[in-house]
């Protein structure tokens, strides 16, 4: 018990060949990789949009609304 050995991957290997077939098999594989593709394009992306410059947030402008706490006394 334990890893397999070659053998053993090689009678998987042929099984899943025959269950699935070679079409449909690269079929998977090309879209495994289209989306990997796709996956580090939009890393890289990501990274060249936002620079890591020391740059200042924008102004959020909005209103001040001023007000008072009172405290709430428990009444027994």
């Amino acid at each position: 018990m334990g890893s397999f050995s070659i053998w053993h991957w090689l009678i998987v290997l042929i099984i899943v060949m025959l269950v699935f077939g070679t079409k449909k098999l690269r079929n998977i594989g090309a879209d495994l990789g289209g989306a990997v593709r796709g996956f580090k394009e939009g890393m890289k992306e990501g990274t060249s949009d936002h620079p890591a410059g020391g740059s200042t947030p924008p102004k959020v402008e909005g209103n001040i609304i001023e007000g008072e706490i009172k405290e709430k006394s428990k009444s027994a």
